[in-house]
């Protein structure tokens, strides 16, 4: 997919050639395939809490991000270690590959498309392998600094590489990171949302699959006041193989939201996801619960024959006054697919297992800490990174260690 002759500006209609003039076609979409797409934040409207794509999300607590009156007042700063065969790149916003690899879906991604002033592009040269993983840091603009950013991760075809985005620090931070998947080659990505209690942070994720091209994308929120992630698949060609895991963890007055969509545009093609989620501590009065949102879409397209996909979120709840809404949704327009599947869980600790620790000596603590161990081990031990797995398993103690569950 090529970038289609996106102005200096960034400013284009990706759907008509003309400026939707704030018409929200998002309102008109018949199913996820047709969800109106544009590089134009003015050709969204400003959200309302009674619009789909923003109904669970807190617009208040946006600082703006959502209708235009957030401006950039500072800059993320972004590092990228060393590695034979990467090449990293700063590069200006009319790059011809800034946009290849999708097109924002809501207004604050498109905000943040038009405001960025550079990008940083990580490119693995064809049939590269990268021994070790490629680390990414990503700091905030800091506290009371509002920043937009750009982030492009490219492997050339049969590359092999392992990437840890960490994104840390405060402020008010808003991002498009683009992954770009060429034929043959195999992308393991890790990103950890590990911000400082103040920080709001709303991310899209756009990846692109080309012809037998792999993806793990593992995404982790653990810090923030609130911070929302859309990751978004699609498929170029058959073959295409996407698994996307997520592990999220809410205290008392955080919001985590992560909205997915895999759009099987290809036959052939394979996706998995699986995202787990844990909440607990109660504000108190007139404050705000830990509340998460996980919405899944997948949509297998006409022309998507012999899909095989399945998703599944499980959400554990750990005190009273947590909030976790769940919803996966599965769009089929062909019969012919090999397998297709959705499901979704909320609930409370599972007494049998509770009784099953204590009758064997083990206190009433430990056990509650073996059990919500045990809930993440799926998805931590899927992070081909021993340090991330190690650092991941310390974030769960120390968040358990907040209510003494």
């Amino acid at each position: 997919m090529s970038n289609p002759a996106v102005p200096a500006n960034g400013v284009i209609d990706a759907v008509t050639s003309e400026n939707p003039a704030r018409e929200d076609k998002s309102k008109l979409v018949a199913n996820k395939g047709a969800q109106f797409t544009s590089y134009d934040v003015n050709a969204f409207e400003i959200p309302s809490g009674r619009d789909e794509l923003w109904r669970f999300t807190p617009l208040r607590r946006l600082r703006g991000l959502h209708d235009g009156s957030a401006v950039a007042t500072a800059g993320a700063n972004i590092t990228v270690s060393d590695a034979a065969g990467v090449t990293v790149e700063t590069v200006a916003r009319d790059d011809a590959r800034i946009g290849v690899a999708g097109v924002p879906a809501d207004r604050i991604a498109a905000q943040a498309y038009s405001s960025f002033s550079d990008a940083t592009v990580v490119t693995v040269a064809s049939e590269n392998e990268v021994a070790e993983p490629i680390e990414i840091t990503v700091t905030g603009p800091g506290a009371d600094a509002i920043a937009y950013g750009h982030l492009q991760i490219r492997l050339e075809r049969f590359a092999v590489a392992t990437v840890v985005i960490d994104q840390v620090g405060s402020g008010t931070y808003a991002e498009n990171i683009e992954f770009v998947v060429d034929d043959s080659a195999q992308l393991t990505v890790v990103l950890i949302q590990d911000w400082e209690s103040d920080a709001v942070h709303v991310a899209a994720h756009h990846a692109r699959l080309g012809r037998d091209a792999v993806l793990r994308h593992f995404n982790v929120s653990l810090g923030g006041d609130l911070v929302r992630v859309s990751p978004t698949v699609h498929y170029d060609a058959p073959g295409g193989d996407a698994e996307l895991l997520g592990l999220y963890f809410a205290d008392a007055g955080q919001h985590l939201e992560q909205r997915l969509l895999v759009d099987h545009t290809a036959p052939k093609c394979k996706s998995n996801v699986l995202y787990k989620g844990a909440l607990q501590g109660e504000a108190g009065p007139g404050k705000v619960d830990a509340h998460t949102v996980w919405i899944g879409d997948v949509l297998i397209r006409a022309e998507a024959e012999d899909t095989s996909t399945f998703e599944f979120n499980r959400n554990l709840v750990l005190t009273d006054g947590a909030r976790a809404d769940s919803v996966p949704n599965l769009e089929i327009e062909t019969g012919e697919i090999l397998g297709a599947g959705h499901a979704s869980a909320t609930g409370r600790f599972d007494d049998e297992q509770l009784f099953y620790l204590r009758a064997r000596g083990i206190s009433e603590d430990a056990a509650r800490r073996l059990i919500v161990r045990g809930f993440f081990h799926e998805i931590i031990n899927r992070i081909p990174v021993p340090a991330v797995r190690e650092r991941l398993d310390a974030a769960i103690e120390t968040e358990l260690a907040v209510t003494g569950a």
